[in-house]
C-alpha cells in the first residue's frame, strides 16, 4: 500500500515541478537526485503503518454496542479470526462516517434501539448483555428472509449490520492470515499416516 502523504506529494511534484522549473530557468527540468529510488518511485508500506482506524462517527456507547454485536455475530474460533480480531467495528465506524445520510441514520437508530431494548429488559447497555440475553434481543435475525426489507427499524438495522460485519471480517488481513495458517496446518497433516502394503 502507498503512504497517502507520499502519494499526494509525488503526484503534486510530478505534475507541477517540471513546469515551474521550466518557467524559472527557461530550460527543461532535470530530475532531482534521489536516495536510491528511481524518479517517481514511491516508498511502499503496510496499510496499517500509513493510517490507523480511529472512531469517527459513532459515540462510545454506540461503538461499544457495535463491538458486542460484532463479537456475537462473528466470534473467533476454530482457527479463524473474529470480527474483533479483524477490527470490523472500527472499520465500519469509519465507513459509515463516509456513507450516505440514510446509512448513517440506519446505524444510529439501530444501535440506539439495541441499547434502549437492553436497558428496558436487562437494565444495562447492549455492550454488557450476556449471550442468552443478546439472543432474545437479536430475534429479528431468525425471521424468514423476505424480498422486502422489514418495516421495523431495528430488524432492518440488524440485517444490514450482519451483512456488513461479515463482509468487513472476511475481507480483513487478520482473516486471511488465520485462513493461511489453517491451510498450512492442514498441509502439514497430509502424508502422516502410513498403511502397510500386503
Amino acid at each position: 500500500m502507498i503512504k497517502r502523504r507520499q502519494f499526494i506529494q509525488a503526484v503534486a511534484s510530478a505534475s507541477a515541478a517540471p513546469a515551474v522549473l521550466a518557467q524559472q530557468t527557461g530550460k527543461p527540468a532535470r530530475p532531482a537526485a534521489t536516495t536510491g529510488q528511481a524518479p517517481g518511485e514511491i516508498e511502499l508500506t503496510v496499510s496499517d503503518a500509513a493510517a490507523h482506524g480511529t472512531p469517527s462517527f459513532l459515540d462510545q456507547r454506540e461503538l461499544a454496542a457495535l463491538r458486542r454485536l460484532s463479537d456475537i455475530l462473528m466470534p473467533a474460533g476454530n482457527g479463524s479470526a473474529g470480527a474483533l480480531d479483524a477490527g470490523a467495528p472500527e472499520f465500519l465506524d469509519f465507513l459509515i462516517a463516509h456513507s450516505s445520510a440514510e446509512r448513517r441514520q440506519l446505524y444510529r437508530t439501530g444501535l440506539g434501539a439495541l441499547n434502549l431494548q437492553a436497558a428496558l429488559r436487562f437494565n444495562k447497555p447492549f455492550a454488557e448483555v450476556e449471550a442468552t440475553e443478546a439472543d432474545d434481543l437479536l430475534a429479528p435475525l431468525r425471521e424468514p428472509w423476505r424480498h422486502e426489507p422489514p418495516a421495523d427499524p431495528l430488524a432492518r438495522f440488524l440485517l444490514a449490520a450482519k451483512h456488513d460485519i461479515h463482509t468487513a471480517t472476511v475481507n480483513s488481513r487478520e482473516w486471511a492470515k488465520a485462513a493461511a495458517q489453517e491451510r498450512g496446518r492442514r498441509r502439514r497433516g497430509l502424508g502422516m499416516y502410513w498403511y502397510t502394503v500386503e
